[in-house]
């Protein structure tokens, strides 16, 4: 009985250990992202850069990952999901390395864009890798690491920030060996992007790719370190819910008539309204937020920290939830909670009075309330729509179109994160917070009802067993 239970946890160790390497493209994906949140002031002044520019630069790196999410599911159904990892590491240490040294916004803002490329590559090749090497009982928590590691990421990236900023005195002075702070920032990815390629080295690669490479020999020895049950049974279900004769095509999720798939919509709206809330703004420019109604840059920065910090620890109450609840109920009670804290920050950046710049100003009560749903706000996305999102991303499409429909879902969400990201500058100097918060409100009110109407549970469920 001993033996049994000690190779469960060798068995469950294993597992975790594979599907943690596999999640620090999930951690270089929200590194990446966030690490320009303390330069944005800096690249303004430093580049003499308008806010359009200034947008552009943080944004089109998206663009890039919608670039890298809408290729990277052919590549890794056609290299492997291990290949792909080391392609995308190789990707985020070029451009950690060329952000840091750029000579002027053109230049900083095409290797922003290769960075994109590997974060979109990342964001497609983790949850897919770990759904395919996971047990369908703890497939939800391990689908969740990856949000796990976005937002760790994301932490220790706004943290990298704050620490050299403070040890500098801003972003905009001189740091270590006389070089601006700034640059700094981007070459702390550096280390763990490095990380991430020869970790890659040491995982194997995903049964259900192996299978499908006709590979079956190869699948066995991995399946027999991550389940319990009939290797043999498992390899032959597999092989019935995979087309060996061809790679997938982008034409498997047509149907007849020539429309997308039903199920690839859901996957859609599921991207899309990820983003439409709003929360990367958070994340994204969350430093010139608190600085616009009235914070030091000092101060902004902290207020970032901690609101980094709170996004992990809710991920945490989403991986402790996610496979007992299921994923329809955390989804709904998000999306409520997202409603009610975005609304309440569009009613107060709405109504307060504007300075002379056309920033809000906060007195000491209003302003408490907005930092406070700020951070619920960001409690309400963390235990829900971001890292539930990723699990039924990895878990809802069937093995003959998961990589295929991941890149499409994927993509999309890389372009709303864009739109968001661009547009948020020109709103917030043109309309207002109060404006942007509206706009973030409704679609958390939608996100609503399209769980309620569209979304299926699927917890529990073998990944054979998705229609």
């Amino acid at each position: 009985m001993s033996n049994i239970s000690s190779r469960r946890k060798s068995n469950t160790l294993y597992i975790v250990l594979i599907a943690a390497v596999a999640a620090l493209g999930g951690f270089l994906f929200g590194f990446d992202t966030a690490v320009i949140n303390g330069a944005v002031a800096a690249l303004a002044v430093g580049f003499s850069a308008n806010s359009v520019f200034v947008g552009l630069a943080v944004s089109l790196a998206l663009l890039g990952s919608a670039l890298g999410a809408f290729y990277a599911g052919n590549i890794a159904d056609r290299y492997g999901r291990v290949k792909a990892m080391i392609a995308a590491s190789i990707l985020f240490t070029i451009s950690a390395i060329g952000s840091g040294a750029a000579f002027g916004i053109w230049d900083f803002t095409f290797w922003r864009l290769l960075g994109g490329i590997a974060v979109g590559a990342a964001s497609v090749i983790a949850p897919a890798y770990i759904a395919e090497c996971s047990p369908a009982n703890l497939r939800g928590r391990l689908g969740s690491l990856q949000q796990l590691a976005i937002v760790i990421g994301i932490f220790l990236a706004l943290l990298c920030d704050y620490f050299i900023a403070v040890s500098a005195g801003s972003a905009e002075s001189p740091f270590l060996f006389g070089i601006v702070a700034w640059r700094w920032m981007f070459w702390t990815e550096i280390p763990p992007a490095v990380l991430y390629g020869m970790s890659a080295l040491m995982i194997p690669e995903s049964p259900r790719y192996l299978v499908a490479q006709g590979r079956e020999q190869e699948a066995s020895k991995v399946l027999t370190k991550i389940i319990r049950g009939n290797v043999r049974e498992k390899i032959a279900e597999i092989r019935r819910t995979v087309l060996r004769e061809r790679q997938p095509k982008f034409s498997d999720l047509l149907t007849r008539r020539g429309g997308l798939l039903p199920i690839v919509w859901v996957g859609i709206g599921l991207s899309v309204l990820q983003q439409l809330v709003g929360i990367n703004v958070i994340f994204y420019y969350s430093s010139v937020l608190w600085r616009a109604v009235g914070f030091s840059e000092q101060d902004s920065l902290t207020i970032t920290v901690i609101t980094g910090a709170v996004n992990i620890i809710t991920t945490l109450v989403a991986i402790a939830f996610v496979d007992k609840f299921g994923r329809k109920p955390l989804l709904v009670l998000g999306s409520i909670g997202m409603t009610i804290t975005l609304g309440t920050l569009a009613v107060i950046f709405g109504n307060a009075p504007v300075n002379a710049a056309g920033s809000p100003i906060l007195g000491e009560t209003t302003g408490f309330i907005a930092l406070f749903a700020a951070n619920i706000f960001v409690f309400c996305f963390g235990f829900s729509w971001g890292p539930v999102v990723w699990v039924l991303l990895g878990e809802m499409f069937n093995n003959r179109i998961r990589g295929a429909a991941l890149s499409i879902a994927t993509a999309i969400q890389w372009i709303a994160n864009f739109a968001i990201s661009t547009s948020f500058p020109p709103i917030l100097q043109y309309l207002g917070l109060g404006a942007a918060y509206g706009i973030y409100t409704t679609a958390a009110a939608i996100s609503f009802f399209f769980v309620l109407f569209f979304v299926k549970e699927t917890k529990g469920m073998e990944l054979e067993q998705m229609q």
